[in-house]
């Protein structure tokens, strides 16, 4: 065993010098994982870039694999190998680094995207579909390097791939046309996380997240609605969050045909106004208005209009006006009136003749 690996006997001390080598640099690699990331970490959260926290982040647990790497490369220097053995080690090593070089860049580039992603406000969408798309294209580059470095021909390895795409594509049609689709989604700048949209289908919530085959969709009563990006694409989606998420609340109401219409307007005005400024959610800024509209068969009706901060606001904010509402026209004796039907009998012939 000694020849098919050894070029000689390996002595005790060679053997302990090796294992003692290899042991410190794990340690080494551990210790800087759980001290020194942890200290620089806290260092990091005092500059005003997130830039460097997303930096030492993706380092998290790194040192230790690669102390791993440095110690199996230390102990090989010191034993007496084999040259043939001394390569594959050498070539091993040399994979192991660009799987943690891969790794490391692709959680950084992954953590760049996400950061941007909510600093930008829509310009770089605060997607999965991004950060997965980033990691899968490095870890294709990286691979190719490791079967570059191996000695790996990597030309004839890019022209099978391109003619048997064409199978896999035709086997995975549904996936890549959802992949795709999230795309188209991203692109378009209609839909961001954080979105309240409405589909043709009836459901309705916020976005959460856009994955390379769907987007979910979290509903007001906090469930979760999972749609296929080829369905979301082809749907009819009313987003209220675009171009601006203040929403227009409309408010049909009716008073009785005997009412001051000027006083009627004058006392939901000051109502509104007083809802805007203290209920949360309201538009303080916001001047409400009131639109006499029709001659219903019991009042004049009307829609009074008030503003929201969001989609999800318009309901507190639609309860305590009409409460509010209610008990000021009960002060001001503006009659909100019930439905009411005139029916009129018209005597039959015979009963005029009598």
């Amino acid at each position: 065993m000694m020849s098919v690996v050894f070029s000689e006997t390996v002595t005790l001390n060679q053997g302990v010098i090796a294992l003692a080598i290899f042991i410190v640099v794990v340690l080494i690699g551990i210790i800087f994982d759980r001290i020194m990331i942890f200290r620089i970490k806290k260092l990091t959260l005092k500059t005003p870039w997130a830039g460097d926290d997303i930096i030492v982040g993706a380092l998290e647990s790194f040192a230790t694999w690669l102390g791993l790497i440095v110690g199996l490369y230390a102990a090989s220097r010191i034993l007496p190998l084999l040259p043939s053995i001394k390569v594959i080690i050498q070539r091993a090593i040399w994979v192991l680094i660009i799987i943690w070089a891969t790794m490391y860049v692709g959680r950084v580039v992954a953590g760049f995207l996400r950061y941007y992603g909510e600093k930008s406000s829509g310009m770089i969408p605060k997607t999965s579909i991004l950060s997965n798309v980033a990691r899968i294209i490095i870890f294709c580059l990286g691979f190719l390097v490791i079967l570059q470095s191996l000695g790996v021909s990597v030309t004839p390895l890019l022209t099978a791939l391109g003619v048997g795409g064409l199978a896999v594509a035709l086997a995975l049609q549904s996936s890549l046309s959802n992949i795709f689709a999230g795309i188209q989604l991203l692109a378009s700048k209609y839909i961001h996380t954080g979105d309240y949209v409405r589909l043709s289908s009836g459901d309705e919530g916020y976005i959460t997240d856009i994955s390379w085959r769907s987007t979910s969709i979290r509903a007001l009563p906090n469930r979760i609605i999972v749609i296929p990006n080829s369905v979301l694409a082809d749907s009819i989606v009313n987003n209220y969050t675009l171009p601006e998420k203040e929403v227009a609340l409309l408010i049909d109401m009716s008073v009785s045909y005997d009412s001051d219409l000027r006083h009627v307007e004058r006392v939901t005005i000051e109502v509104a106004t007083e809802i805007m400024k203290n209920i949360t959610g309201g538009i303080p800024a916001f001047n409400p208005l009131i639109r006499f509209n029709k001659f219903g068969d019991s009042g004049i009706g009307f829609t009074v209009v008030i503003r929201s901060e969001e989609f999800a606001n318009q309901f507190l904010l639609k309860h305590e006006f009409i409460k509010a509402v209610h008990s000021r026209y009960r002060r001001e004796n503006i009659e909100i009136p019930y439905p009411v039907r005139v029916v009129k009998i018209q005597p039959s012939n015979d009963k005029k003749k009598a």
